[in-house]
C-alpha cells in the first residue's frame, strides 16, 4: 500500500483486479466449452460420414452381383407363371417355389428389395418404369394396371425400375358428361343468358 492509499482504496482494486480476472477465466471456460462441443460435433459428423462410406461401397460392391441374380429371380418367375396340368411336374414346380422363396429371402436379407407395386398403386418415376399405357375402367388414370417385371432396390438405392402398365388418361372413374346441345342448337352461338343466345340476323 501506498502512503498516500488508504485501505478502502487498496481493496477496491483488489477486488476489480479479482473481478477482472473472475471475468477472464468465465470467458476462458465458455471459449472450452465451445471448442470441445465443436470437437464432439467434428467427431459426431465424422462417423456418421464413414457409416454413409461403408454403406455405398458395400452397396456397390454387391450391386453387380445383385443384377447378375436378377436373372435367375426373371428366370424362376416367367416359370412358375407357366400353367402346369401334369401332375408328375406338380412336385418339381414346388420345389421352384421354395427356390424361389430362399432366394427372395437372400435378396432381402442382404438389403436386395423387390419392387412389385399392386394393382392401383400411383405411378412413383423414381421406382417404376412406364412401358405402355393402356385405358382402365377399375384403375384412375396414373395408376398401375400391371407388372411386367418386378423392379430391386438395394439398400434404398434402384438398381432396376419395376416395368409397369399404366392406366391412360381418363380411366377409372370419370366425371359425368356435361348434357349435349339441344337438336338444331348452335353450340358456338354467344349469348348473355337472358335471351338464350339468338342472334338477330336482320339488316
Amino acid at each position: 500500500m501506498s502512503d498516500d492509499q488508504t485501505p478502502a482504496e487498496e481493496f477496491n482494486e483488489v477486488a476489480d483486479a479479482a473481478a477482472e480476472e473472475l471475468i477472464a477465466l468465465r470467458a476462458e471456460n465458455q471459449a472450452l466449452k465451445d471448442q470441445v462441443l465443436r470437437v464432439a460435433a467434428d467427431a459426431e459428423n465424422a462417423k456418421r460420414r464413414a457409416e454413409r462410406e461403408a454403406n455405398d461401397a458395400r452397396a456397390y460392391a454387391i450391386q453387380k452381383f445383385g443384377r447378375d441374380l436378377l436373372a435367375v429371380a426373371d428366370t424362376l418367375d416367367r416359370a412358375l407363371a407357366a400353367p402346369v396340368d401334369d401332375p408328375a411336374v406338380k412336385n418339381f414346380v414346388i420345389g421352384m417355389e421354395m427356390t424361389q422363396k430362399s432366394l427372395i429371402g437372400a435378396f432381402e436379407s442382404n438389403g436386395l428389395k423387390k419392387i412389385d407395386p399392386p394393382k392401383g398403386e400411383k405411378f412413383d418415376p423414381h421406382q417404376h418404369q412406364a412401358m405402355m399405357e393402356q385405358p382402365s375402367a377399375d384403375v384412375p388414370a396414373g395408376g398401375v394396371i400391371q407388372v411386367l417385371q418386378p423392379g430391386y432396390e438395394l439398400l434404398g438405392r434402384l438398381i432396376r425400375p419395376a416395368m409397369v402398365v399404366v392406366a391412360a388418361k381418363g380411366s377409372g372413374a370419370e366425371a359425368p358428361a356435361a348434357d349435349p346441345a339441344p337438336s338444331g342448337a348452335n353450340p358456338y352461338a354467344v349469348g348473355d343468358g337472358e335471351s338464350g343466345g339468338s342472334v338477330d340476323t336482320k339488316a
